[in-house]
């Protein structure tokens, strides 16, 4: 954990990143999406009909683009809440890139079809949200 530690930075620039790298995750799963299975120009007219049609690791890459819209705005919420009511930085910055990395590793395992290995990623990240939340209430009693 060290190592891990030694590279996040304490200022509040860190989560920050986070939380733009964070953002572009589901971008970058409909991108894996189009290219996995074979998007081009003419599907352009209707996108997610396209991906709506996909099968097999496109399908997958499709479904984790999905998944990670949907904990996007817990994770946001949870960055700022933590800094609104002065978590420490280094903490919220440790947490926060720790769930991206959870979150990248959570995308690979969906597109390689590790279901149960997925879903321990899946409850860690959103752990990594709630510890967030759950530092603010503390620090704000």
């Amino acid at each position: 954990m060290n190592v891990f530690l030694g590279l996040v930075s304490d200022t509040a620039a860190s989560a920050i990143w986070a939380m733009v790298v964070a953002s572009l995750l589901p971008l970058t799963m409909a991108l894996t999406a189009k290219a996995i299975g074979g998007f081009n120009l003419a599907d352009n007219a209707h996108p997610r009909d396209f991906l709506q049609a996909t099968t097999g690791a496109a399908a997958r890459a499709n479904a984790a683009q999905q998944n990670s819209y949907e904990t996007l705005p817990v994770f946001l919420a949870a960055v700022l809440v933590a800094m609104l009511f002065f978590v420490p930085q280094m903490i919220v910055n440790t947490l926060a890139w720790l769930y991206v990395l959870i979150r990248i590793g959570f995308c690979v395992a969906y597109i390689t079809n590790l279901a149960m290995f997925r879903s321990i990623l899946w409850g860690l990240s959103i752990a990594c949200c709630l510890m967030l939340f759950y530092l603010a209430i503390r620090v704000s009693v």
